[in-house]
């Protein structure tokens, strides 16, 4: 039987797609929805993009079929579902007697009842990434959802991005560690093939060895720890983690990790280490404004407005800075990179438009990105680019965002075993010992 999904308008700003995700079931957008996102049409954020290609689509489905819009729905194609404009109508009096702020929400939770109420609460949906309203709307009897068009079903069987071998074979020791410190895949006492780019850790007894997985050769290859830029890895993960972020034959690395595992500052070290590769190095993050409050209600010019969001970027930058003397030229040269704009830092809604073309491009906090929003950053990326993403898929300050639906679990799910693509899952704390205690136990 065909199925009513009523969209509120969040569903839209996070996916300008989203009328087509419900097969050939019938979406109905309540005129509420239409009137927000003109609110949100102007400006250069991915949602305010979002708002005006969706307005965009019902504009060109209706042009012709205004009656069918209204009345029955319009269809998007043969054999798929239909796409209805819903008029507000008199406020029902059980949303009224248990609902006293009627604004926006309530508005389109009324439309949802009604027409819940005329199919007997039966086959009809609310689709809303408001937590609250979905709340609202089972509490008055409608059947409510979450968005999920994109998202990682099993956080548990994550990748990580490292494989352990045991009872590796003596002779593979003897090979990886002379000339050209490569081993054949097959020599690995035929284990299971690990994916493309992924992280190995070899033992047998006493011995042990770090190695990356090369897809295109199928061999196997040690790695060494390696000191970029003053910053020396602390434990296997940060090797592999460097490693990645250090080749140029990988323009995609994605580090996961809670906080204080050194994500952000061992992509900052890289990227210093590889400058001469690369023409700029571009690190934004998203700004996510406290308390759902947007940046205008701060005081002071954008700059002052934008600063407490960048400032943990430029906490790390001088970490690095402090591993070498005041006048050293090493510390010198960072802050001429900052004044010549060879290191930009910037919020991500800065970077819409700019070219990214043979830059090093550091995306921290990805977890607070949608999956549109990452993909139209790696599909911005030029020739001779490379992106890191680092962030927390724990940590999501996204009022509409969780630990499954963000855009850095969509990336590792859906690019692990691609050769141009590495990840690695950062679990050791190394900020401070008080700071691993309290990630810990508290």
């Amino acid at each position: 039987m065909e199925k009513k999904f009523i969209l509120d308008t969040n569903v839209i700003l996070h996916d300008s797609s989203c009328i087509h995700q419900f097969e050939d079931n019938h979406v109905l957008i309540p005129i509420t929805v239409i009137e927000e996102l003109d609110r949100f049409k102007k400006g250069n954020s991915v949602i305010n993009a979002n708002a005006r290609d969706f307005l965009r689509s019902v504009d060109a489905l209706s042009s012709d079929k205004v009656d069918k819009v209204l009345n029955g729905g319009a269809r998007l194609k043969e054999g798929k579902g239909k796409v209805s404009i819903c008029l507000e109508k008199e406020i029902d009096p059980e949303i009224k007697q248990n609902f006293k702020d009627i604004g926006a929400d309530l508005r389109i939770l009324n439309t949802a009842y009604l027409i819940a109420k005329e199919n007997q609460f039966k086959h009809v949906t609310l689709v809303t990434k408001d937590v609250n309203l979905r709340l609202k709307a089972r509490s008055v009897g409608i059947h409510a959802e979450n968005y999920h068009s994109k998202y990682v079903e099993n956080l548990s069987d994550m990748y990580t991005g490292v494989r352990v071998i045991d009872n590796t074979p003596d002779q593979v020791f003897d090979e990886i560690h002379a000339r050209p410190y490569q081993v054949e895949l097959a020599k690995l006492n035929g284990s299971c093939e690990p994916l493309a780019n992924e992280n190995i850790v070899l033992k047998n007894g006493s011995r042990s060895a770090l190695a990356c997985f090369n897809k295109r050769t199928q061999t196997v290859n040690r790695i060494t720890t390696k000191s970029c830029y003053g910053v020396t890895p602390r434990n296997s993960e940060q090797i592999f983690a460097l490693n990645a972020m250090l080749d140029p034959d990988i323009p995609l690395v994605t580090v996961s990790g809670k906080a204080g595992t050194g994500k952000t500052l061992l992509a900052l070290a890289a990227a210093l280490e590889n400058k001469k590769l690369y023409r700029q190095i571009f690190i934004a993050r998203p700004v996510v404004p406290l308390s759902n409050k947007d940046l205008g209600y701060l005081p002071g010019d954008i700059s002052s407005k934008l600063d407490p969001y960048m400032q943990p970027l430029y906490d790390n930058l001088s970490v690095i800075q402090n591993a070498f003397s005041d006048n050293g030229t090493h510390s010198k040269r960072i802050q001429e990179l900052i004044e010549e704009e060879k290191i930009v830092i910037t919020p991500i809604s800065f970077i819409r438009g700019r070219s990214i073309v043979k830059v090093f491009f550091i995306v921290d906090e990805a977890q607070n990105l949608t999956p549109h929003e990452v993909k139209t950053i790696i599909t911005r990326a030029g020739e001779g680019t490379k992106i890191v993403f680092t962030g927390d898929i724990f940590q999501i300050d996204h009022p509409y965002l969780d630990s499954q639906t963000n855009g850095l679990a969509f990336i590792i799910e859906k690019m692990k075993n691609e050769p141009l693509y590495a990840h690695i899952n950062l679990e050791k704390g190394e900020r401070s010992e008080l700071a691993e205690l309290a990630s810990k136990v508290l």
